[in-house]
Order: C-alpha cells, then sequence, then structure tokens
C-alpha cells in the first residue's frame, strides 16, 4: 500500500512490513488545530484522525493518541497508564523525546520507545490516520497495527 517517504514513522512502518497509505496535504502554518486542519484537508471525519500528544503521568512522559475531534482526559491517561496524576507535557519535551516537531508528532517511529495509549474509539474503524512524522504527511493504517508498532494499550482515554 505505502512506501517510505523518509520520516522515522514510515521507515518503521516499512521496516515492520505492514500496509499503510501516506496522504500528503497542504498545511497552514497558523491552524489553530494541526489534526483538524489535517482532516479537513484530506476529508476524513475528525473521528478517524487521531492527534499524538504527549503527557506526564506521575512524571513519566507518556504518548496519548486520540481522535481530533475530542480532548485528552488526563485523569483516564493516568489511570490507564497504570498512574494516579497526568498532566500535559511541555512542547520542547515532547520534542525532544519523540524527534518530531509539535504539529507532526507521529505515535510511530519516535527517538525512544514511550508508554503509548491509544483510544479505544480507534477500533471502530477499519483504518484510522496520524501523523507520518512532519506536518503535511498522514499515514493510514489498521488500529491493530498501531497498537503493534507502538505496544500500545487500548482505553477509553478521550472525552467529547
Amino acid at each position: 500500500m505505502g512506501k517510505a517517504q523518509g520520516t522515522q514513522a514510515t521507515v518503521a512502518a516499512t521496516k515492520a512490513g505492514i500496509d499503510f497509505t501516506l496522504h500528503p496535504y497542504d498545511t497552514a502554518p497558523d491552524a489553530e488545530s494541526y489534526g483538524e486542519a489535517a482532516a479537513d484537508a484530506l476529508g476524513v471525519p475528525h473521528e478517524r484522525l487521531f492527534k499524538t500528544l504527549l503527557a506526564e503521568v506521575d512524571g513519566r512522559l507518556t504518548v496519548a493518541v486520540v481522535p481530533v475531534s475530542g480532548s485528552l482526559d488526563l485523569k483516564a491517561l493516568a489511570a490507564a497508564a497504570g498512574g494516579k496524576k497526568a498532566r500535559m507535557a511541555e512542547a520542547r519535551d515532547a520534542e525532544r523525546a519523540t524527534g518530531y516537531v509539535v504539529g507532526g508528532i507521529s505515535p510511530l517511529g519516535q527517538r525512544r520507545r514511550l508508554p503509548t495509549v491509544l483510544d479505544a474509539s480507534a477500533s471502530a474503524f477499519p483504518t484510522v490516520y496520524v501523523s507520518a512524522g512532519r506536518r503535511g504527511l498522514q499515514i493510514e493504517l489498521t488500529p491493530a497495527d498501531l497498537v503493534r508498532l507502538t505496544g500500545a494499550a487500548l482505553a477509553a482515554i478521550a472525552r467529547g
């Protein structure tokens, strides 16, 4: 389905031998929400395109992957990650830990593997879209492959 286009996310997906499709789109540098802008540009329902957020759960960086149609429930993330308290990570910490820039953070191919939780709503779709590692590029893959590549736990961590 897809070929690597030079991001760590596409390299990781290619190495894992999974089927995926890349979807380039034009970015709006002043977009209020990179995820919603991506969904709109690609004509994808907001609940099927997932944003990658980083939070600190009990001081440990954790990746949360939630639909752009909602927001992250920090209490639910803390519980799913086996912690007590979660707060959003600073952008610079997220970029340093993942190797990606905000607005282009992918759950795949991060600099180091972090605990990851994928919102359970992903399993309702045959495929989902996540950042392919840069603004203007989404990768479409099955939720099962996303879980396999990230080692993610599935849990209800989104609200809205």
